[in-house]
């Protein structure tokens, strides 16, 4: 047997060796004191072989004994000595056996992606998400030409009701929008055309602005933030609370009875809200022609009675129709692979938003283009 050697809770001795640990006082978080390395110390002197316990004296332990009984045995183990635990209180036994004897390896930070390899997946991202999108446009019109038919399992109330929210209740908004949109292109037509005496031409300006452009557009961005995302967040709160699985799971078809009613809702009642939005924005560029720019209210009719013609409402309607089934089905999309928590129904509806207007955005440049290429 050596001299023993000694540290705050603990003496050490070889016997036969052994090293042989006596561990005393208190090992709590605030009596403890461990030196760096001390485990290797132990374990150090030549032809040790065993590592064993006497804990007779020993106080009251807490976590901090296991912090050390564990790098005790990582050391024993590199060191190939046998460490023994027998003499160790059973309730640090077993509060040790759930230790894991390989500390967990350090996370690895995530390998560095390539410009090249950054492009290639943000092309078969959105090239997957493009063939989603498509092959659901697709089902939505053959089904809605087997709801022509009468062989679709949509149900009237649910369009109806759907046209409602569409139409009826999105009334105050589209009036408010366009009223003020008709009278800002007035404000500014009206400043640029005093100067070179052509005050009569707002009218011109006003009709065509409205009915070909301006309505169809404001109309459509409006619908996109308020029917939109409620139509995402609507299907992404039913992904969450699994009624989409329980519709699967009968037999249901998810687009003859969710998206089918929204979309074509959304798309019929775009037109007549269109209509709607063109009247009120003629009438508030109508106002303020009539008030600033002292235009006479006949004149004003007749002036834009000569430059509306029914090819520009035409276009204007189909530009809206176009913009309802985008907002419609972009916002099933969205809402129906949303993820199943509380946060993705607030994403699913910024989301449908976004690319509501974004889309129609997008959309309108392409009717603009082919427009003046057809020379319409």
């Amino acid at each position: 047997m050596t001299e023993p050697s000694s540290g705050r809770g603990w003496i050490a001795r070889v016997d036969q060796g052994a090293t042989v640990l006596s561990l005393t006082h208190d090992w709590t978080t605030g009596d403890a004191g461990l030196e760096p390395g001390i485990a290797a110390t132990l374990l150090a002197r030549p032809g040790i072989q065993a590592l064993r316990f006497d804990t007779r004296e020993l106080g009251r332990w807490d976590s901090s004994l296991l912090v050390f009984l564990a790098a005790l045995r990582a050391e024993a183990r590199l060191r190939h000595v046998d460490f023994d635990e027998k003499g160790l209180p059973p309730a640090a036994q077993q509060l040790l056996a759930l230790l894991p004897e390989h500390p967990p390896a350090p996370p690895s930070s995530p390998p560095r992606i390539g410009m090249v390899e950054g492009l290639g997946r943000w092309v078969i991202g959105n090239s997957t998400e493009l063939m989603a999108f498509t092959t659901l446009v697709g089902d939505t019109i053959l089904r809605t030409a087997a709801a022509v038919r009468g062989r679709a399992r949509m149900r009237l109330a649910d369009l109806f009701a759907r046209m409602q929210e569409a139409g009826i209740e999105a009334l105050p908004m589209v009036a408010l929008v366009n009223v003020l949109v008709g009278g800002i292109v007035a404000f500014v037509g009206a400043v640029q055309l005093r100067r070179f005496g052509a005050g009569i031409y707002i009218a011109n300006l006003i009709g065509v602005a409205e009915v070909r452009e301006m309505a169809p557009l404001m109309t459509a961005i409006v619908m996109s933030g308020r029917t939109g995302s409620a139509y995402a967040a609507e299907l992404a709160t039913m992904q969450g609370s699994e009624e989409i699985d329980a519709l699967r799971a009968f037999g249901i078809p998810i687009v003859d009875y969710l998206v089918l009613p929204r979309v074509s809702a959304l798309t019929a009642m775009m037109p007549v809200l269109n209509l709607y939005a063109g009247a009120l924005g003629i009438l508030g560029g109508f106002t303020v022609a009539v008030v600033m720019m002292k235009i006479s209210p006949a004149a004003f009719v007749a002036q834009i009675r000569g430059a509306l013609t029914a090819g520009e409402i035409f276009f204007g309607l189909a530009k809206a129709a176009t913009f309802g089934a985008w907002i419609g089905t972009a916002a099933c999309r969205i809402g129906l692979h949303a993820g199943r928590s509380a946060t993705d129904v607030g994403q699913s509806a910024t989301a449908a938003a976004v690319s509501g207007i974004v889309g129609v955005i997008a959309l309108d440049a392409v009717f603009d283009v082919c427009a003046d290429a057809l020379g319409i």
